[in-house]
């Protein structure tokens, strides 16, 4: 391993651990030369994956759009990065498990929005207008009126004194 800052390559691995649940291998290096540490990490090589696009064109498969594009549907939501990084993570291990070459961008779409409304609504609605391309108001009704009368659905019939009083109505 070349050193970052001196350029040679002669160093000795100091400390070595597993990191991110065993998916790659942390290690801290010296160089033997100029007697500075880095950091380095090893993950196993997977073939390179590659989208299939609504227009048939295929893509390198980029983990980082992504993460940048849930970032752009949380951005100025309470979700946390690591939430999003973890939510990526999840995702891309689906992929890699359920797809060996290639993988449809409608997989990855679909993906991202199931994760985006156990997490955030809001974000779930962003996202959803730019990839199913809403056109007017009424799409966004739409959605939200789905997520409402999945929201009802899941609460089931209201319970305690409000209950009481809807029954003697």
């Amino acid at each position: 391993m070349k050193c970052p800052f001196c350029g040679k390559d002669n160093d000795r691995v100091v400390d070595s651990r597993s990191a991110s649940d065993g998916e790659l291998i942390r290690r801290r290096r010296e160089c033997l030369l100029c007697g500075r540490r880095y950091t380095t990490y090893e993950v196993v090589e997977q073939t390179r994956l590659r989208v299939i696009k609504k227009d048939g064109t295929r893509v390198p498969f980029e983990r980082g759009k992504i993460l940048a594009g849930m970032l752009k549907a949380c951005e100025k939501r309470p979700v946390a990065t690591a939430d999003l990084e973890a939510v990526v993570t999840d995702i891309e291990r689906e992929i890699h498990q359920r797809f060996e070459r290639e993988v449809p961008a409608a997989f990855i779409g679909e993906a991202v929005m199931k994760r985006l409304k156990e997490l955030d609504k809001v974000a779930y609605v962003r996202f959803a207008s730019v990839y199913r391309e809403f056109q007017d108001v009424g799409d966004f009704q739409k959605e939200v009126e789905s997520i409402r009368a999945g929201a009802n659905a899941e609460a089931g019939p209201p319970k305690g004194p409000a209950a009481k009083r809807e029954g003697q109505a």
